[in-house]
């Protein structure tokens, strides 16, 4: 490999020749060789919109000379389109407050806008990564701002995989609206239920941690850009800030809008926090759900096996014909790594220091992680997994009239006192509730057919009256 030689403030570095980074972000590759991960094609999506908008900004205003700033928006149009994206070597985890990166940003930029006005890589003759791509920037307000933006989007992607799978189960909940099955509670039998109202449950539950996913949308919407470095807003002209929000807002189609107090947006990722906690309350639902699906399969002869998922995968390398709960695993395995990403974001937020947090490469990886895998095990796990899920009415029926906590309704009628002795009874000789009523005539038939009928259970009211 044939190598170019830049400086910069601490002095020489070899540049791979034909590389569009420059003497920064090769000192980043060489130095943080850490997990072999480099920032998700949405961080660089972000970034460079955020780029694109500042050079149109400036360049509005008559702080950049208008070839050298439309030569870094055509750049940045080039990137946005799928080229150079190989120029961005950067580890997710570098160095503080997101320095190589936004380095690494300015650097692909000068190269192909000096490469675009006539000259070579390198050189920074025309265009220099500090001056023109980074005018009236600091790595401190385009790393949070760019941060925000990306997970922003990307929870738009989630948005619409946590929809879709709260309408299947809502479309599961009508499918098995009228099979009766056994409650339990404490895993022990419980009144009866019918099983489309646990599936309904099981999608309100999804619908209402969307709430706080909406929650977390509205907060990565403020931006700090033209903070500069402080909160200061030092180098930057006072029309800057709100121009460059309303352009990130126009090409994203997400309602972006200014931080009303720069120092508090420089200070704080409230933000983040925010995402951590949407994800967070999801991933606990979710998990619940997923856990009762896994119950509610267990079987095929030994278990609940009252619903049956769909068959993916062979689900063993040893016993023939065995199926597991792939999907519903698959969805556990996901949340668990959510749930960490989730406490990786807290301990970020809270580390922050005066006027800068500098631990946002961190929170950057765990959002567009988090956010990624999320929405990808939720529209898979939707499609493979619940549409397709069917239900053993016949099972659930025996069981639902055969529970001895069928003859709760029997309270209103002979007490509980008496009613326990009933239940201890059939249970102890395996005979039915009305069985035993009937041996010592508690009841007349008319009302304890009424009382008993598992249809009536279901509903407020009280049966048999």
């Amino acid at each position: 490999m044939s190598f170019r030689i830049e400086k910069d403030s601490l002095g020489d570095v070899a540049v791979p020749e034909g590389a569009y980074w420059g003497s920064q972000a090769e000192r980043s590759r060489n130095l943080f060789q850490i997990s072999g991960l480099t920032e998700h094609p949405k961080m660089i999506d972000a970034y460079i919109m955020l780029k694109k908008a500042a050079a149109e900004v400036n360049t509005e205003l008559g702080l950049l000379d208008a070839k050298v700033g439309g030569a870094i928006v055509a750049a940045a149009d080039e990137i946005l389109n799928g080229q150079l994206r190989d120029q961005f070597p950067v580890d997710v985890f570098h160095m503080g407050a997101g320095t190589s990166f936004n380095m690494n940003c300015n650097e692909v930029l000068a190269n192909r806008a000096e490469e675009l006005l006539g000259g070579n890589l390198g050189e920074y003759k025309i265009v220099k990564p500090n001056d023109h791509p980074n005018y009236g920037q600091s790595t401190n307000d385009t790393f949070p701002t760019a941060m925000r933006v990306m997970a922003r989007t990307m929870l738009s992607d989630l948005l619409v995989a946590v929809d879709g799978l709260a309408d299947a189960l809502h479309a599961k909940g009508r499918e098995f609206d009228g099979i009766l099955k056994s409650g339990r509670t404490h895993l022990q039998d419980a009144v009866p239920i019918r099983l489309g109202q646990e599936f309904t449950a099981y999608a309100v539950a999804v619908q209402k941690s969307r709430r706080w996913l909406e929650h977390a949308a509205y907060e990565l919407e403020e931006l700090g850009i033209g903070g500069s470095a402080a909160g200061t807003g030092l180098n930057t002209h006072p029309d800057y800030r709100a121009a460059v929000v309303t352009k990130l807002a126009d090409y994203t189609g997400i309602p972006f809008r200014p931080s009303p107090d720069l120092r508090e947006a420089m200070q704080s990722n409230l933000a983040m926090a925010a995402l951590a906690s949407g994800l967070r309350i999801l991933c606990l639902e979710l998990t619940r759900i997923s856990n009762d699906l896994r119950l509610l399969c267990s079987g095929p002869l030994t278990g609940f096996a009252e619903i049956t998922l769909p068959a993916v995968q062979p689900g063993s390398s040893i016993m023939p014909g065995k199926i597991n709960p792939s999907m519903a695993e698959n969805l556990n395995l996901v949340l668990f790594q959510v749930l960490g990403q989730c406490q990786a974001l807290d301990y970020s937020v809270q580390a922050g220091q005066l006027e800068l947090n500098v631990m946002m490469p961190g929170m950057a990886f765990a959002a567009q992680f988090s956010l990624q895998i999320l929405t990808n095990t939720l529209n898979t796990f939707t499609e493979n997994c619940v549409v397709g899920i069917t239900a053993d009415a016949e099972r659930c029926k025996h069981y639902a009239e055969t529970s001895p906590s069928l003859a709760t309704a029997l309270n209103v009628f002979l007490g509980y006192e008496e009613v326990s002795k009933v239940v201890k009874q059939a249970l102890r000789e395996k005979r039915s509730i009305p069985d035993v009523v009937r041996e010592h005539g508690l009841l007349d038939e008319a009302t304890l057919m009424a009382a008993l009928n598992p249809a009536t259970l279901t509903e407020p009211g009280i049966p048999g009256r």
